[in-house]
């Protein structure tokens, strides 16, 4: 266990920043499993810091004085990851015109960090578990089986057992990179040190600018500390650079704090996290499912409703019930009269429908259409539209990782 010293000590020699018990809790874990072996699995929101726990781990442990190597899973492509983890032979496939030795080769003796697990592909996974259980593995187009002593850490932004659920992850590569667990806590669960961690951006880009740091009012920094932080640390550094730059005063106001926070744009759209559920209680597993249950959501709003106007023009009471409620709201109704008429909905013609000057007005039958890809490539382009074709922050906050942003670019021919 960490004396309060020697926690400041580390919080001051790996750059971080707050107070929070969570935080605290993290660090300790992390400075007491470093000099064992054990495999470690670093869980959090993308943008909390999980690299900089990895470190630690590494920088405390025997092997501080060998490689530390750290490779995202989700950016290396699916047909080339084998290959930079375990290396190839020279013929193996159609570009390898000489061996060359992966990552646990070179590696040997010391730390891989592997970020987002959760995108390695299945058959990758299977290799890496017999890394983990036997220290072996074998180069692609080789047979030769080879020994490794590396020691792995791991990190994710994604439920792995809802990934395991649905068959995306191995279970029996889970048990065994979760041996010890660690938690880092997302921004928003971390209140007292937004602001604490805003200051020390802003401090810092003042020192290197030569500039006067930026003050915020008690009002703006209300609103700084309430606001969810979907990019975590990285968004949160993002925004003070920007307030450094373009703030007319170096006394921020909440009006003008308000014009940095993208909160218009994220009620547009909204975050859904790994967490998130359905009514029902199902568990969301990928950002297709969740496409899905707003299409869903949406054609029993549209069902409701055509039942609603199907049961005022078969009783016209009910429909005088209804312009009596909207008529107390200031709000004009349309009036179902007794001449009402309506045609068999077999033969798909519209209703006909009175208005107050007894005049019929058609209805046009407009049938609905719900397409997925459509709207799936309209989000896309906007999240790409807001961070300016960065596509590392728009695959954030669309909650995927980059190489599935990348794919669906490739797939819907965006141009960003």
């Amino acid at each position: 266990m960490l004396t309060e010293q020697e926690l400041l000590s580390l919080k001051n020699r790996f750059g971080i920043i707050g107070n929070d018990a969570s935080l605290n809790y993290a660090l300790m874990v992390a400075s007491q499993v470093a000099n064992t072996d054990l495999t470690v699995l670093i869980q959090g929101e993308s943008g909390v810091g999980k690299e900089i726990f990895s470190q630690i781990i590494h920088a405390q442990s025997a092997r501080k004085h060998n490689a530390f190597i750290a490779i995202n899973c989700g950016a290396i492509p699916e047909g080339t990851i084998d290959s930079e983890l375990f290396g190839h032979e020279k013929g193996s496939f159609t570009s390898a015109t000489e061996s060359r030795k992966g990552y646990f080769e070179t590696v040997n003796g010391g730390t891989i960090f592997l970020d987002e697990i959760g995108e390695m592909p299945l058959g990758t996974q299977a290799r890496l578990l017999r890394v983990l259980e036997a220290g072996e593995y074998i180069r692609v187009g080789s047979s030769k089986v080879q020994k490794t002593d590396v020691r792995v850490v791991a990190a994710t932004n994604k439920d792995l057992l809802q990934l395991v659920n649905a068959g995306r992850f191995r279970e029996d590569l889970y048990y065994r990179l979760s041996t010890v667990p660690i938690r880092v806590a997302s921004l928003r669960e971390r209140k007292d040190d937004i602001y604490l961690l805003f200051r020390k951006f802003t401090i810092d880009f003042a020192e290197k600018y030569r500039t006067t740091p930026i003050q915020l009012n008690e009002e703006a920094r209300d609103i700084l500390i309430n606001y969810t932080w979907p990019g975590n640390i990285r968004e949160l550094k993002n925004i003070a650079e920007q307030i450094s730059v373009l703030a007319p005063h170096k006394n921020v106001a909440a009006e003008e704090l308000r014009y940095f926070l993208p909160i218009h744009n994220q009620e547009k759209m909204p975050m859904i996290s790994s967490h998130s559920r359905t009514s029902s209680g199902s568990d969301f597993s990928n950002e297709r499912d969740i496409l899905y249950q707003l299409f869903f959501d949406m054609k029993k709003d549209v069902n409701d409703l055509k039942k609603m106007f199907f049961e005022i023009v078969k009783n016209p009471s009910i429909a005088q019930q209804y312009s009596d409620n909207m008529q107390a709201n200031e709000q004009h109704i349309v009036p179902f009269t007794n001449e009402t008429k309506m045609h068999s909905s077999t033969n798909n013609k519209p209703f006909i429908l009175n208005n107050n000057e007894g005049q019929k007005i058609e209805a046009v039958h407009v049938e609905e259409v719900l397409n997925l890809a459509e709207k799936e490539k309209e989000y896309i382009v906007r999240a790409l539209r807001k961070h300016r074709s960065r596509r590392r922050d728009a695959a954030s906050e669309l909650g995927i990782s980059e190489r599935t942003l990348y794919r669906k670019i490739k797939e819907y021919d965006i141009e960003d």
